[in-house]
């Protein structure tokens, strides 16, 4: 899929930075970066679900993008694959909380984790979930 890309940028945000500035805001902000990176003049950005404000480029907000548009699809593999190569690397470096095996998803075996060692370094305290309600962060 990479070798097929014209151009490919990955973009990640702080756990910090979204604690603090609010996950969709960092959302936003991320994938602005990410369309700067990409784009060409003329280029028709196609987006995941919602728009990006004004940027200098044509958009077009598609809802289940990854499900119509082959280049959204790519992207969103491309992130998960990334994602989950940092949990891996994250797993080496924060022991006991199992992040290769739940990639970072609220699993029963995520918050049994973080019950019984804490949140770690990683954990944004600012998720809003009712599965972390029984937990006391």
């Amino acid at each position: 899929m990479l070798a097929a890309a014209r151009r490919v940028v990955v973009i990640s945000r702080s756990v910090r930075s979204i604690d603090e500035r609010g996950l969709h805001v960092m959302n936003i902000d991320a994938l602005r970066s990410a369309l700067l990176g990409v784009a060409t003049p003329g280029a028709l950005c196609l987006i995941d679900g919602f728009s990006v404000p004004e940027f200098g480029y044509e958009q077009r907000a598609i809802v289940d993008g990854d499900a119509t548009s082959a280049a959204v699809a790519a992207a969103s593999i491309i992130a998960k694959v990334t994602r989950d190569r940092f949990m891996r690397r994250a797993d080496e470096r924060h022991p006991g909380w199992s992040f290769a095996t739940h990639v970072g998803y609220s699993t029963p075996e995520h918050r049994a984790a973080i019950a019984r060692v804490g949140v770690s370094p990683l954990h944004r305290m600012s998720f809003q979930s009712s599965a972390y309600d029984q937990l006391a962060l």
